[in-house]
């Protein structure tokens, strides 16, 4: 077996050397160059273990892997935290792109987006959903090694993508900025994450499959289809970054959107309620209150979900029964939606009190607040009249933002303060008193930078269509930029306030895990739940 891996190591290696020297732009140079690293690396340490005796078969759940993803997801979190601050204040303060093209808000701002989803949010997806199908499942990880493939693979398609937006590689795809080669690597390393996924819960030794399962299963599985379809493409050369898609026009542009929203309904929503189903119950010490209405909830979620896309392509060249197909089954959405808000509020009956003294469960529970009212401006925004006065603006930053800090960041952060101190052994969190502070820097931040969004995004809209007794436009492109100059302040400030709190979390989690501050003769271990 090691033969083979050297085998294929010194292939990858080799042609990664050749691809790096013969390349015709920078970005796919240097991925080159990275890559030869990295399976250089490999191979070196294949060769140091070749003649080692063979270690005995692991038992008991893999949770070696889950640390490494509890880490890498504080660590991208800050990171693009940090970078979508930056890029707010680059809108205020122009100067602050600093004249170079590799600082500029053109390339930091899918930095920015693919840190914070696919960084922060895909490695808090794999972390948990590692944690969750063991446990419910009363089973090892299947495959062996190959989880640590996923995280490793994974985490290296994050570093290529990240060199390659800010050395200008992009396919200029929302969501999908990647080129040709980043995008096959990553579906080998989807393809090894389901069949982990899956070969865990085939080999379980409980019967029933807990619902949590369910929706990691279906985020999996559509955001494989979306991410093949959506990124159909040829290189223009074996050696060069460049690629052509293989769509074109209105249809190209439905595809993405397809893929789009649905990177949102899959990744950032189905995905995430998988945390929520496990954690929530979990931390409330409450069943879920209801198992008929996760399963409502979850197959008219994915089944209406996948139709939505056209909403983001009102006014364009997309035939009108598209766009109002789009907008039909978006306002359906409104319903499964808040059958998942309910289920998980719900399951609070008779622990509401918990909410005075335990933060994890505050943050559990703002985080479904948020995910109900995105749900619901969404659904609002995705109607025609609305759409009309709302796209383009900031409003629609304003309502993703509200959704991906809320939602997806606060599920994310009272995920990490459970598994912390269970993976590491420890009795306790560090300090629940920097977790309260942690939850309100968190929420005052998201309000700041929401109403200010909501605010700019109404008198942006309502500036552009302004027209003088000639029907002349009264305001020009450069009005409206000046007039939103205040508000695009205090949403920089907002982000401060988010950036700190996650800062305050990883030195809380540092010095948990460390077990700073417990009784080192009388430690008891956390159960590993």
């Amino acid at each position: 077996m090691n033969i083979i891996k050297l085998a294929a190591l010194g292939m990858i290696a080799l042609f990664a050397a050749f691809a790096a020297n013969f390349g015709n732009d920078l970005a796919y140079t240097v991925h080159g160059i990275i890559i030869t690293l990295v399976a250089g690396f490999l191979f070196l340490r294949t060769v140091t273990q070749i003649g080692e005796p063979a270690l005995p078969a692991p038992t008991g759940y893999q949770d070696d892997v889950i640390r490494a993803g509890v880490i890498a997801t504080a660590f991208w979190g800050v990171v693009g935290f940090l970078a979508g601050t930056y890029i707010a204040f680059q809108l205020a303060f122009p100067a602050l792109n600093l004249g170079l093209e590799y600082t500029s808000f053109g390339r930091l701002r899918p930095l920015h987006t693919s840190a914070v989803i696919f960084a922060f949010g895909g490695n808090a997806l794999i972390a948990t959903s590692f944690y969750i199908v063991q446990r419910t499942s009363a089973a090892r990880l299947w495959g062996g090694n190959l989880g640590w493939f996923v995280f490793w693979g994974y985490n290296l398609f994050i570093v290529l993508a990240a060199t390659g937006y800010v050395l200008g590689a992009t396919q200029s795809k929302e969501y999908a900025e990647p080129e040709w080669y980043i995008d096959i690597w990553l579906t080998v390393v989807w393809v090894a994450y389901l069949l982990v996924f899956l070969g865990t819960i085939i080999k379980r030794k409980e019967p029933h499959i807990y619902v949590a399962n369910w929706f990691f299963l279906a985020f999996i599985v559509t955001v494989a289809m979306l991410h093949l379809i959506n990124n159909l493409s040829l290189p223009v050369s074996i050696f060069g970054s460049k690629s052509v898609q293989l769509f074109s026009g209105v249809q190209d542009a439905l595809t993405q959107w397809w893929y789009g929203h649905n990177a949102v309904g899959f990744f950032l929503t189905a995905g995430f309620l998988g945390m929520m189903y496990y954690f929530v119950p979990k931390q409330a010490e409450r069943p879920v209150y209801s198992y008929k209405l996760s399963i409502i909830h979850f197959w008219s979620l994915i089944f209406l979900y996948i139709w939505a896309g056209p909403h983001h392509l009102h006014y364009t060249a997309l035939p009108d029964w598209a766009q109002t197909l789009g907008m039909v089954f978006s306002i359906i959405l409104w319903m499964p939606s808040w059958g998942g808000m309910i289920n998980g509020l719900m399951t609070l009956s008779g622990a509401w009190d918990k909410l005075r003294t335990d933060p994890l469960l505050r943050m559990m529970v703002i985080s479904l607040a948020f995910y109900g009212m995105s749900t619901f401006e969404g659904p609002m925004m995705s109607i025609k009249v609305v759409n009309s006065l709302s796209h383009y603006t900031d409003w629609t930053i304003g309502h993703v933002h509200s959704g991906a800090l809320g939602w997806n960041g606060m599920i994310t952060f009272s995920a990490l303060y459970f598994l912390v101190p269970r993976l590491w052994n420890r009795e306790r969190l560090y300090s629940l008193t920097l977790v309260n502070w942690h939850f309100w820097l968190a929420t005052i931040g998201i309000v700041f930078y929401a109403a200010s969004m909501w605010v700019t995004g109404i008198m942006e809209g309502l500036m552009w269509r302004e027209v003088d007794a000639q029907g002349f436009l009264v305001n020009s492109f450069a009005d409206t930029v000046s007039a939103k100059f205040p508000m695009y302040v205090v949403r920089g400030l907002g982000g401060v306030l988010y950036l700190t709190g996650a800062l305050i979390m990883v030195w809380n989690l540092w010095q948990t895990a460390r077990g700073a501050g417990e009784n080192k003769h009388a430690a008891v271990a956390v159960p590993a739940e």
